[in-house]
């Protein structure tokens, strides 16, 4: 029980207006009694007075009714109510060696002691409005599992990926990006139904935009969704990925996306020069308000496995080494910042995450750019898999590696966790 004490030396005068009785909780420490004499305390002798506290922690000292005048009046001559004691420090274990202490200036320590300090110092923040959150759409009615991302669908356009973008929505998630599950039937070596205005990305974008008017939407500009063989470009007879005449698709694609409402298009492909190519494109068609995301550092990784069985895009024949960057490489990654943001991209990505946070340090210690970095199928899998086996804490994991690829130096993130993530962190919150 808290209590507050009040010493009342003997040569202090009555404090006026001041009625004991009308005061529960005042009582003398001894067994004196007090002068009560109208509105008056006389202390003809040194007491000492406890003022507590109730029963409950929760609930406040009675005030006394006193003036600021008579309580700077009792402190000034001597009459100063008590605080609770210092706590004692807690003791040490039985064993423990008794030493001198280190003669350190600086015990960094200081400044992790209690999770206000560490809230006060954090350098690094996490909130729902950095994520983006990946869907994949299909035609179909019914939204699908797919056995390799435990918890993600394809969605049908119509129904499920409202849904979802409405939980979303509702935790804090604005800025979804979308992947589609084209029919086989309409796939084909140049890919032209990418550029369709009346295909399933666009459809879904004017049924998102209709629905959701300030959604952010982004959208993925390659090929190899709507390729018959499976990659981001025009493929030779020779198995040579075509660059200029994929880029030539590509600005058709992304135009296309422009017309439905896309807000961000976001090539995917690695061609070279698809950036400038896409921006004069847009700002032809009078998209001068359409940004670009380049995929800028997209590295030709064994982490793409899961999305791949989600889109059903697998390459045909072959890898996507030409193209895609070499994942020994890291100043390589320099090269296509320069070139991206001389061609007019609003912000640079970095695909996968996890395993390239220093290509996410060295975008971020050499760009003005927003920097986006996309946690892909793997590494999400990876961590499903890990809980689902009892090795790992699932939420935990997951807020972690979030955090860490913000404190690498992204603004923003692409995750399968977005919606998960999110709610974690409104629950945390609350």
């Amino acid at each position: 029980m808290a209590s507050m004490f009040l010493n009342a030396p003997c040569n202090v005068g009555a404090i006026k207006h001041f009625d004991c009785k009308n005061y529960v909780g005042l009582r003398a420490s001894s067994n004196q009694k007090l002068d009560c004499v109208g509105h008056a305390i006389k202390a003809p002798t040194r007491r000492r007075f406890i003022v507590r506290a109730s029963e409950r922690r929760d609930e406040s000292l009675k005030k006394m009714g006193l003036s600021d005048q008579e309580c700077e009046a009792a402190v000034v001559a001597g009459n100063v109510p008590e605080a609770p004691p210092v706590q004692p420090k807690p003791a040490a274990p039985a064993g423990t060696p008794s030493v001198s202490s280190l003669p350190l200036n600086r015990r960094p320590r200081r400044n992790r002691r209690s999770p206000v300090l560490r809230a006060s110092f954090q350098e690094t923040n996490l909130s729902p409005a950095n994520f983006v959150y990946p869907l994949f759409i299909h035609e179909g009615e019914e939204d699908t599992p797919i056995g390799a991302m435990p918890g993600c669908y394809r969605l049908g356009w119509r129904h499920g990926l409202l849904e979802e973008v409405a939980k979303a929505r509702d935790v804090g998630v604005n800025s979804v990006v979308l992947f589609p599950k084209v029919p086989d039937a309409l796939k084909s070596p140049t890919g032209d139904e990418a550029f369709n205005d009346n295909g399933l990305v666009p459809r879904t974008i004017r049924l998102l935009k209709d629905r959701y008017p300030d959604l952010v939407i982004y959208t993925d500009v390659a090929l190899d969704p709507y390729s018959s063989d499976g990659h981001d470009g025009i493929v030779r007879e020779d198995g040579v990925i075509m660059n200029d005449e994929t880029v030539h698709q590509l600005c058709k694609q992304a135009v296309s996306q422009a017309k439905a409402g896309a807000d961000v298009v976001s090539p995917s492909d690695m061609m070279d020069g698809r950036v400038g190519a896409i921006r004069s494109a847009l700002d032809a068609e009078g998209f001068q308000h359409v940004s670009i995301m380049s995929y800028t550092a997209k590295y030709a990784s064994a982490f793409y496995g899961p999305f791949r069985e989600a889109l059903d895009s697998n390459p045909r024949f072959g890898d996507k080494k030409t193209y895609q960057m070499n994942p020994a490489n890291y100043r390589e990654a320099m090269i296509e910042v320069r070139e991206d943001e001389a061609e007019g991209a609003d912000i640079l990505l970095v695909k996968p995450g996890l395993p390239y946070l220093d290509v996410i340090r060295l975008l971020r210690d050499n760009s003005s750019l927003p920097i986006a970095a996309y946690q892909v199928s793997g590494e999400y899998s990876m961590i499903k898999a890990g809980a689902v086996l009892k090795m790992i804490d699932e939420e935990k994991v997951m807020l972690e590696s979030l955090m860490c690829l913000r404190r690498a130096g992204a603004d923003i993130i692409l995750t399968y966790f977005a919606l998960q993530a999110a709610r974690t962190l409104c629950g945390e919150k609350r």
